[in-house]
C-alpha cells in the first residue's frame, strides 16, 4: 500500500460508536443528513453502523452507502461468520466499502469476555479477516483493549490479522486506561517490531474515561499510527470518544508535527450544532473547539489584552473552525477597556472622566446580574448624562 506519509486519515465513527449514547438514537434520515455533512467535512472514513445489531442499523448502513459517495464506508462486525455476512450485505451499495472485524486482546478480555486462550482468540482473529476478504478487500481489523493487552501478544496478533489481508489495523485504548506515553510507546513497539506493518495503517481509538482520549490518539499519530478514529463533539459511550475538532486543530496549529488531513475545518462550528441538535445532546460550554465559550473572554486581564492583540489569549481564530466570532463578555471582573469596547460599539465614545464614572456604575451593577447586556450599557450611559 502506497500513502502519503504525512496523511492522516479521519475515521468517523459519530454514527456508530457516537450513537451508542443513550438517548441518542437516530433514525436513517437522520444519518443521512450527518453523514453528508461528514462527506462536505472530508472525513475519509465513515463508520455508518453495526449491521447486525439491528434492522434499523442494517438499513442505515444500505441508505448511508447510497447516499454518499467520497468517503469509505465501514460497517462493524464481531470476528463470526454472520457478522460479516450481513455487514457484507449491508454494504452492498458502497462504492469504497470496508468491513471492520476484530475481537478483544487482552488477557482480560480473553479470559473474562471470550472464556478462551490466546491461541483460540488468535486463530478466530485470522478467520474473520480471511472470511472478510471474500468479501470486500479492504478490510480494518480492531484488537479490542489493546491499551491493556500483552505488547507482545498484541504484536503477534497484528502480524497474523495483516498476513491474512487486514489494510488498517486499529489499537484501541477500550477503556481510557492508557497513559499518552505509554498508548505511544505501544504504537512505536508496533511499528518495529511488526515485520509487516508496512503492509497496513495504524489506526488509533481512544476513549475519554480519564480524559486522555484526545491526548493518546496524538501520541499514536507522534509514533506512526496514521488513522485517527473520532467522533463529533467527541460523544460516545461512558465519557465519550477522541474528539475530531480537537485532533485536527492541534494537527493545524502544531504544524512541527508535519501532519496533515483533508478535513475543512471551518465546517466544525456548523457541524458540531447539527449533531447537537439531531443527537440532543448539549455541549459544554467550556468544550475545547465549539464550546460556546470558547472564544470568549470575561477576565478584565485577558479582555485587556485580547483588544491589544487577539494572539495575546487566542492561538486559534474563530472563523478558522467557522465560529462566528470571538466575544468579549462583560462581568464583574471585566476591565475598562473591554467596558470601552462595548460603549464603542453601541456608539458611545465617551472621555476618560466620563468613562471611569460608568465604570464605577457598571461594576455595581454586574455584581448584582449575571450578564451585563446592551440594554443595560445603554441605560448606564442615558443615567450619567441625565
Amino acid at each position: 500500500m502506497i500513502h502519503d506519509p504525512n496523511k492522516v486519515y479521519i475515521f468517523d465513527t459519530t454514527l456508530r460508536d457516537g450513537e451508542q449514547v443513550p438517548g441518542c438514537q437516530l433514525d436513517t434520515n437522520q444519518k443521512i443528513e450527518i453523514a453528508k455533512s461528514l462527506e462536505l467535512l472530508g472525513v475519509d472514513v465513515i463508520e455508518a453502523g453495526f449491521p447486525v445489531s439491528s434492522p434499523g442499523d442494517f438499513n442505515s448502513v444500505i441508505e448511508l452507502s447510497k447516499a454518499v459517495t467520497n468517503p469509505i464506508i465501514c460497517a462493524l462486525t464481531r470476528a463470526n461468520k454472520n457478522d460479516i455476512d450481513v455487514a457484507a450485505d449491508a454494504l452492498r451499495y458502497a462504492k469504497r466499502p470496508r468491513i471492520h472485524t476484530g475481537i478483544g486482546s487482552s488477557d482480560f478480555h480473553i479470559k473474562h469476555k471470550f472464556n478462551s486462550t490466546r491461541e483460540e482468540i488468535l486463530e478466530r482473529a485470522v478467520e474473520a479477516v480471511r472470511y472478510s476478504k471474500k468479501f470486500v478487500e479492504d478490510v480494518e481489523f480492531y484488537a479490542e483493549d489493546a491499551g491493556r493487552a500483552d505488547i507482545e501478544f498484541l504484536a503477534k496478533m497484528v502480524e497474523a490479522v495483516i498476513a491474512a489481508g487486514a489494510t488498517v489495523v486499529n489499537i484501541p485504548d477500550t477503556n481510557g486506561y492508557c497513559l499518552p506515553d505509554q498508548y505511544g510507546s505501544k504504537i512505536l513497539y508496533l511499528k518495529e517490531n511488526v515485520k509487516n506493518i508496512d503492509k497496513a495503517i495504524i489506526s488509533v481509538h481512544c476513549h475519554n474515561d480519564l480524559g486522555l482520549a484526545t491526548a493518546n490518539s496524538i501520541a499514536g499519530l507522534q509514533n506512526g499510527a496514521r488513522q485517527v478514529e473520532c467522533t463529533i463533539n467527541g460523544i460516545g459511550e461512558r465519557a465519550g470518544n477522541t474528539s475530531m475538532e480537537e485532533v485536527v486543530m492541534i494537527l493545524k496549529t502544531h504544524k512541527i508535527l508535519g501532519l496533515n488531513t483533508s478535513i475543512d475545518a471551518t465546517q466544525f462550528y456548523d457541524i458540531s450544532h447539527t449533531v447537537r441538535n439531531q443527537m440532543n445532546m448539549p455541549v459544554q460550554p467550556n468544550k475545547a473547539i465549539v464550546g460556546a465559550n470558547a472564544f470568549s473572554h470575561s477576565s478584565g486581564i485577558h479582555q485587556d489584552g485580547f483588544l491589544k492583540n487577539r494572539e495575546n489569549y487566542e492561538i486559534i481564530k474563530p472563523e478558522d473552525v467557522g465560529f462566528p466570532d470571538a466575544t468579549i463578555v462583560l462581568t464583574a471582573r471585566s476591565g475598562r477597556h473591554a467596558l470601552k469596547h462595548h460603549l464603542e460599539r453601541l456608539g458611545h465614545k465617551l472621555e476618560k472622566e466620563h468613562l471611569d464614572i460608568v465604570y464605577k456604575q457598571f461594576l455595581i451593577l454586574a455584581d448584582s446580574k449575571q450578564g451585563i447586556n446592551d440594554t443595560d450599557l445603554n441605560q448606564l450611559v442615558a443615567l450619567h448624562l441625565a
